[in-house]
């Protein structure tokens, strides 16, 4: 499947060259990278295909629910090595020595508010850190940058979200844009931070030890996107963004 979606790699990597950091933390062995995910989740097959250029694995993603059930999306998906964002799926993936690939914000970052860009919204999204106590594997913080200025969310259609998912946060977006409904020909930077060993003797049942463990990871992937997107910004727009 990877080899069948180079072409529309190509084409896409024209409107929007790639660059990778910190590759050398990736481990040779099992990790959970976690990091933001774009508007609209649109740059994470240029970043899936660079994993897989550069390293030669491709990783496993766990996606959310919401994705599984959007006809097309759920089946690229599944051939790309995508599963449903489970504990068992993600151990399954992890015992076999992937890297798993795993955007805490979900739905609530690909779907975002022009004034949450690059901000993650993991809330209490601590599947990923309950995880890594069980398995054992580091986390690798990943950041994204460029990948929040492709498509500009300026409104959502109120109660589409819970009328088809059963949750607000689902919220159908309108994009529009400079170039209409086409995305911003903008370069993507991606970094990759080192790795977050979990706790010695911290329990994957121990809530607090999960919610520690969390705000640990949270804490240092945020200062390396807001770093991260500081430097993207003042190579490609000249300025400061936002944050």
């Amino acid at each position: 499947m990877v080899h069948a979606l180079r072409p529309l790699v190509r084409a896409l990597a024209r409107l929007h060259p790639v660059t990778f950091e910190g590759t050398e933390n990736l481990p040779q062995g099992p990790a959970i990278l976690v990091g933001n995910h774009g508007t609209l989740g649109y740059e994470s097959l240029l970043f899936f295909e660079r994993i897989f250029t550069e390293c030669g694995r491709l990783p496993v993603g766990l996606a959310d629910r919401f994705f599984f059930k959007i006809p097309g999306v759920r089946d690229v998906l599944v051939r790309l090595g995508g599963a449903r964002g489970t504990i068992p799926n993600g151990l399954r993936a992890l015992s076999q020595g992937n890297l798993l690939v795993i955007y805490p914000g979900g739905a609530r970052e690909t779907l975002k508010h022009e004034s949450d860009k690059y901000r993650l919204l993991w809330g209490k999204s601590f599947g990923f850190a309950r995880l890594a106590l069980k398995a054992g594997v580091p986390i690798i913080p990943f950041a994204g940058a460029g990948v929040d200025d492709t498509f500009r969310i300026v409104a959502h259609i109120p109660g589409s979200g819970r009328m088809l998912m059963g949750h607000a946060k689902y919220d159908l977006p309108l994009v529009w844009g400079r170039r209409g409904l086409l995305p911003e020909a903008v370069p993507f930077s991606f970094r990759f931070g080192k790795p977050v060993v979990p706790p010695t003797g911290a329990n994957a049942d121990d809530d607090g030890a999960v919610r520690a463990f969390h705000h640990d990871v949270w804490t240092r992937t945020q200062a390396l996107l807001s770093d991260l997107t500081r430097d993207w910004s003042i190579a490609n727009l000249g300025d400061h963004p936002k944050l």
